[in-house]
């Protein structure tokens, strides 16, 4: 079997590497590449452990072949923090002590940061619904489900404080084209 160069992004950084046609995304991220945050719980994307966005889709990386990603962007665990500051998720999981052995947690977090990037303003259903595809053997789901909620609550207070703070924009007076008596959609 000969192996497949790979060129895509991860992280937002370009990264080039080479692996086996038969190889999951799963195992270039963890064996190849030395991303061992996302976990394998099950191989056959049934637990949502091994979870990462490609293109912004949520999707197992078990269950998509590392030689498919060329020229895609790949979002995983160890992109949610910048730096030493935790991603409000991360935060928001410590705290209200959402996670217990850390098998599934970063399958929950990239799973939760997808459901938030979509709908800042989910309803609790909402989120048990996105988070289904995930299996905690640990916790229960109710300290993880109200870290998702807590982070939206925050989240949305964030953006409108940033928008409060934003000066309005003048307004010029409009140009008047039409034809006297004609209704014109500006």
């Amino acid at each position: 079997m000969s192996a497949v160069h790979v060129s895509t992004k991860i992280n937002g950084d370009d990264v080039e590497f080479v692996c086996r046609p038969d190889e999951s995304l799963l195992d270039v991220l963890r064996d190849r590449l030395g991303m061992t945050g996302s976990k394998e719980g099950c191989g056959t994307g049934d637990c949502g452990s091994c979870s990462v966005t490609l293109d912004g889709r949520l999707v197992c990386s078990c269950l998509v072949m590392g030689a498919e990603v060329g020229g895609h962007e790949i979002g995983t665990i160890e992109g949610m923090a910048q730096g030493d500051k935790l991603h409000p998720l991360q935060q928001k999981f410590l705290e209200g002590a959402a996670l217990q052995c850390g098998i599934c947690t970063p399958g929950f977090l990239i799973a939760a940061r997808a459901l938030l990037e979509r709908n800042m303003d989910p309803t609790e259903t909402e989120v048990r619904y996105w988070l289904a595809g995930n299996l905690c053997r640990c916790t229960g789901y109710d300290k993880i489900v109200r870290a998702v909620m807590d982070t939206a609550k925050d989240m949305r207070k964030a953006a409108a404080k940033s928008s409060a703070k934003k000066p309005a924009a003048k307004k010029s007076p409009a140009k008047k084209t039409a034809k006297k008596g004609a209704r014109h959609a500006a």
